[in-house]
């Protein structure tokens, strides 16, 4: 599968730019690319004004999303601030290219921040199959947290969308790596760059790490688009040499 990377700066709270800049960046990929990862928030930026920028499933962007889907043949995914019966979620969608879409609310709420206090967290671990491939979504802090993200439904590729910020890049490379490792599976990073309203910089530091924590795209500073192919015959290979994940415990977790 090839995926391209878009690590962007952001437009603090203004769909409409944030739109513009992400579909221009868009326009400039080459046919033949499978799925498109945009940062968490992208539309917004990583903002507890959920109140004033949040849109529905059937607002502006999301209609946005369908529409380069269906054009350009290709999935995408992103997360963005939905409201929905009067609550507000850092969702992350995955947009097929037929239009249709799954999605996942983000679960580890970044209490740091007070994310907590304005968005309401998910409560189920979602896992998309695309082209054969199952995908696990993730958002930003949920990386700090290994057992979620487990890989106990035999998925193929992790994927994280984050405002992640240059302070803890350390944090976010090292667990990354660690996540692609104990899981046996690809894992992508899509991460911002540039100071955003609250004067948090981000370097961005998206990346690609292999089954066997092997950079497949090293850490990334400057805003570009980056596209691999990941070979999943090559991972399901190592399974099988590696069979790692068959003495795994087993647990449940209860939300």
């Amino acid at each position: 599968m090839k995926i391209a990377l878009i690590q962007s700066d952001l437009y603090w709270e203004n769909a409409s730019k944030n739109r513009k800049r992400f579909e221009s960046k868009i326009n400039q990929i080459d046919s033949g690319v499978n799925l498109v990862v945009l940062p968490e928030m992208f539309s917004t930026g990583f903002t507890m004004n959920a109140h004033e920028v949040a849109e529905t499933m059937e607002g502006e962007t999301v209609l946005w999303l369908q529409s380069l889907a269906k054009q350009k043949n290709f999935a995408i995914t992103g997360s963005l601030i939905i409201v929905e019966n009067e609550r507000y979620y850092n969702r992350m969608l995955f947009v097929f290219p037929s239009g249709e879409i799954q999605y996942y609310n983000k679960r580890h709420l970044f209490s740091l921040a007070g994310e907590d206090k304005f968005y309401t967290s998910g409560n189920e671990k979602i896992i998309v199959e695309y082209l054969n491939w199952k995908i696990c979504l993730q958002v930003c802090y949920d990386l700090r947290f290994p057992v979620f993200a487990r890989n106990v439904e035999n998925y193929d590729l992790l994927l994280y969308v984050a405002n992640w910020p240059k302070v803890r890049t350390n944090a976010w490379d090292s667990l990354l790596k660690a996540r692609a490792i104990e899981n046996l599976a690809y894992v992508v990073g899509v991460n911002r760059v540039g100071l955003d309203a609250n004067q948090y910089e981000h370097t961005g530091h998206s990346q690609v790490v292999d089954f066997l924590g092997n950079y497949t795209l090293e850490p990334q500073e400057t805003e570009a688009v980056f596209v691999v192919e990941l070979d999943k015959n090559a991972m399901l290979e190592t399974r099988k040499k590696l069979d790692f994940l068959s003495d795994k415990d087993v647990f449940e977790i209860t939300i």
